[in-house]
């Protein structure tokens, strides 16, 4: 009996190409959950991932509505949004509407920045947010959802009555 027959096949039995693919997948395997290498995403080192509270500023400017106020309240839940990737939800630990200013001459020519007495009339209000979730921390800094969290990126924020973007200006890690 011949170990290969003329149509490329073992002991007339099983193709070598069936052979090869068993193999390439055998050997795929091995190394992702064998050796999975220094890779700290690896799928072998899922089981001890540490996660801690992350506190992120945020600052929405020219959040268009009407009663801004009533859409967003300390100590609410909203849905956090980063890169088009779903987060889930964070606690909206602190809210501050901040007063526009506008430059107004003064008579010895210097200028100041004072209230603007229009702050009430517009419909756009400039707010400082901080949002505390949980993450896990890399050498790369913080990350919510399988994504970095950096000063200047932006995240989107969806409530029940809203969904707008704001501009990551801190994070910091809580410990």
């Amino acid at each position: 009996m011949k170990i290969l027959d003329s149509q490329g096949r073992l002991f007339g039995k099983v193709s070598i190409l069936d052979v090869g693919a068993v193999l390439i997948i055998f050997m795929v395997l091995l190394g992702i959950f064998v050796f999975p290498g220094t890779n700290k995403n690896s799928v072998a080192q899922v089981g001890n991932i540490v996660t801690k509270p992350v506190e992120v500023d945020a600052i929405v400017l020219g959040l268009k509505g009407r009663y801004p106020e009533k859409l967003l309240k300390e100590g609410e839940k909203t849905q956090l949004i980063i890169r088009n990737q779903p987060y889930g939800e964070v606690d909206l630990k602190s809210v501050e509407f901040l007063t526009r200013k506008v430059a107004v001459p003064q008579p010895d020519g210097t200028v100041k920045a004072l209230p603007d007495p229009r702050d009430k009339e517009i419909f756009s209000r400039n707010v400082l947010l901080t949002l505390e979730g949980k993450g896990r921390v890399t050498d790369d800094g913080p990350v919510l959802g399988n994504i970095k969290v950096k000063i200047g990126m932006t995240i989107e924020l969806e409530g029940r009555d809203y969904n707008f973007n704001a501009s990551v200006i801190d994070v910091r890690v809580q410990d």
